[in-house]
């Protein structure tokens, strides 16, 4: 807790990371069946399918921060995120990139841009993020964007393990991660940066925590209803949710 003056920009850093080293979805048991190469191909298939809902909405999600922006500057730098995701006529974005990770996992794409056989819990997490955006205040609606400091590491660990452990996985599959290794990175620099100028009072430097940690709790809910219905206990697939083929 941040009580009583305001940290340094520095310590208030340490306070963020140390949030993402406690909180950050790295350390959940699916990421780590993932790494250690013990999902079945259903269980990747879900998790694809799922996760698609959160890229979809990531654009969506800067739009809404582009549209409160008062400041240009801020908003000439904030928008590439948009067009790192959505594209552009001569290049592809991420959304489209995740499309074809799916595909490449032997999933319909119709199927897979519908949302339709997403699980409920992925469904309201994803809009408890837009929701996060749109109504806190500015100030932490770019702090809840701060998991991007930490997105290099997960890659990091998850590429290559998927790589070396699934053989019907290959670099094509995965092209979605490369560029995010440098586009996360620039993008958290630019958040963070301005969180640390503008969280100046010990409140407003709190409510970034929280909005970092909320964000990371809503990832780490995703992959907690990716855990109930497809591993452990398992089959507690909500009606019209996606049911994988028996592997």
């Amino acid at each position: 807790m941040i009580t009583g003056e305001a940290v340094s920009a520095a310590r208030l850093e340490e306070i963020l990371r140390d949030v993402g080293d406690q909180r950050y979805h790295i350390n959940h048991p699916f990421h780590k069946m993932m790494t250690a190469g013990t999902l079945t191909k259903g269980q990747m298939q879900a998790w694809a399918l799922n996760r698609y809902c959160y890229q979809a909405a990531i654009p969506k999600k800067d739009a809404i921060i582009l549209s409160r922006a008062e400041n240009s500057e801020f908003r000439i730098e904030w928008r590439e995120r948009i067009i790192d995701h959505d594209g552009t006529d001569d290049k592809i974005g991420g959304i489209r990139r995740w499309i074809a990770l799916a595909a490449g996992l032997g999933l319909d794409e119709a199927m897979v841009m519908s949302e339709a056989k997403a699980l409920p819990a992925t469904r309201f997490a994803v809009n408890q993020y837009l929701t996060l955006v749109s109504q806190s205040s500015f100030l932490v609606a770019v702090a809840s964007s701060l998991t991007e400091l930490f997105s290099p590491k997960v890659i990091s660990e998850r590429v290559p393990a998927m790589l070396a452990k699934y053989d019907y996985i290959t670099e094509d599959t995965l092209a979605y991660f490369k560029p995010r290794l440098h586009q996360a990175p620039r993008d958290a620099e630019v958040a963070l940066a301005y969180v640390q100028r503008h969280a100046d009072t010990a409140e407003k430097q709190q409510a970034c925590v929280n909005a970092l940690i909320t964000k990371c709790d809503i990832l780490w809910a995703m992959l907690d209803a990716l855990q109930f219905a497809y591993v452990e206990p398992g089959g507690n697939i909500a009606p019209g949710a996606f049911v994988p083929e028996v592997d």
